[in-house]
Parts: structure tokens; C-alpha cells; sequence
């Protein structure tokens, strides 16, 4: 197992850049626990504490969890042991946050700034590519790409015979709609983060993706080998 040394990192992309699959490799390699907020929303709410049911009920009229109340819940997230070396000092892989200048700002005040940014940068037309093709299995939960993991029969699950669905999401329009949106968040955070960004090419294969970020993190912030 692998470990870093006070380290902290945080993963920028755009939906479907392959944020998932680095968070994923970088956790198994160097020990980092991912820390996500869609885990931590999740979390909060399924405990029922009074942040909890507030959040739920953010969440449930459709609006954005306020900055605040999502520095806190992160704040309470990496005090926790697997998010600190022996010492108490921060160490994790943050994803999702921050989206605004705002956010970082505040992680900034609260000592949670990352140490190094990996921002995989992927052209809009390729992700268009990636989320469209999305299949996944109502009944399993198991997920199939019509162009990189097709199923074994057009349209079929191949775990359970069950017909596969597209998210109403994962079409072109609405794609294109976040991609928007998260450019003219993402333009802000990059003159904020500045040479603390590492960029790599999020449209190579999944494994040269992971083998580039393993590579830069190594040379940035010294993740050693134990």
C-alpha cells in the first residue's frame, strides 16, 4: 500500500471527464480516501442529525446546498481518521468542490486549500460522445456504453436480460447545458488555483490518464512509496 505525505488534492473536471476512474486509481495507489460531496450529502442526510434534515430539505426543494453549510459538512468529513496521517494533518482527494472562487476561498480560510490541482481537460464533443452513450440497466444497476462497453444483445442487459435505459440527462442538449455551465465556473477557479494546476490530456485511454496523474502527483507533492 502506498501513502502521501500531507497531501492534499483535489480532482477538476467536467461531467464525464473521468473524474471517477482517477479518484478510484489514485485511492487504491496512494492511500488518499476520496472524498466526495455527493458521499457527503448522502451521508448527512442518511444520519438524521439536525445538518442532516436541513439538507435534505435544501435538497429536496431543488435548490444548492449554501456554501456554509457545505464547508461545514466537509469541514466534519476529513476530521475524521482516514482523511489524517498520524500527525492530524489533512490528507485526502477532494472532488466536486469547490465549483466557485467563492468555495475555494473558504477552503482556503478553514486550511483545507488543496496542495496541487489535477484538472483533466477533455473537448466538449468527446464527453457529447461519452455520456450519450450511457446505457444502464434499471433492474441491476449494471452500466454498458452502446460504443465502449456494449452488451452482448442490442439493447439488453447483459447481467439480467433486463432492456436497458438512457438517463434523460445523458442527452445531447442537457450535456451540453452543464458542459456550459461548468466552463464559466471552471475559467474562475483556474485563475484562482494558477500554478498549483496540473493539467493532463482526460481524453487518452482510462489507464495513460491515470499513469500521467500517478506520474505528476509524484513529481508535485512527493507521494512515496511504503
Amino acid at each position: 500500500m502506498t501513502v502521501a505525505s500531507a497531501n492534499r488534492v483535489m480532482l477538476l473536471g467536467a461531467p464525464g471527464a473521468g473524474k471517477g476512474t482517477v479518484a478510484k486509481g489514485l485511492s487504491d495507489r496512494f492511500g488518499l480516501t476520496h472524498v466526495s460531496t455527493g458521499d457527503i450529502l448522502r451521508k448527512a442526510v442518511a444520519a438524521g442529525t439536525e445538518l442532516g434534515r436541513e439538507v435534505q430539505s435544501i435538497l429536496a426543494a431543488g435548490h444548492l446546498v449554501p456554501d456554509e453549510t457545505m464547508i461545514k459538512l466537509l469541514r466534519d468529513r476529513v476530521q475524521e481518521a482516514d482523511c489524517r496521517l498520524p500527525d492530524g494533518t489533512p490528507c485526502f482527494l477532494l472532488d466536486g468542490f469547490p465549483r466557485t472562487s467563492g468555495q475555494a476561498e473558504a477552503l482556503l480560510r478553514n486550511g483545507l486549500a488543496p496542495e496541487v490541482v489535477i484538472y483533466l481537460e477533455v473537448d466538449d464533443d468527446v464527453i457529447v460522445r461519452r455520456l450519450c452513450g450511457r446505457r444502464t440497466c434499471p433492474g441491476c444497476g449494471n452500466p454498458h456504453h452502446v460504443e465502449f462497453a456494449p452488451p452482448a444483445v442490442a439493447g439488453v442487459c447483459d447481467r439480467c436480460g433486463v432492456k436497458l435505459v438512457q438517463r434523460p440527462d445523458d442527452q445531447e442538449e442537457p450535456i451540453r447545458r452543464r458542459l456550459a455551465a461548468f466552463a464559466s465556473q471552471t475559467e474562475l477557479l483556474v485563475e484562482w488555483y494558477g500554478d498549483q494546476i496540473e493539467r493532463v490530456d482526460g481524453s487518452m485511454p482510462a489507464d495513460v490518464v491515470l499513469a500521467t496523474v500517478v506520474e505528476r502527483l509524484s513529481g508535485k507533492v512527493g507521494l512515496a512509496l511504503i
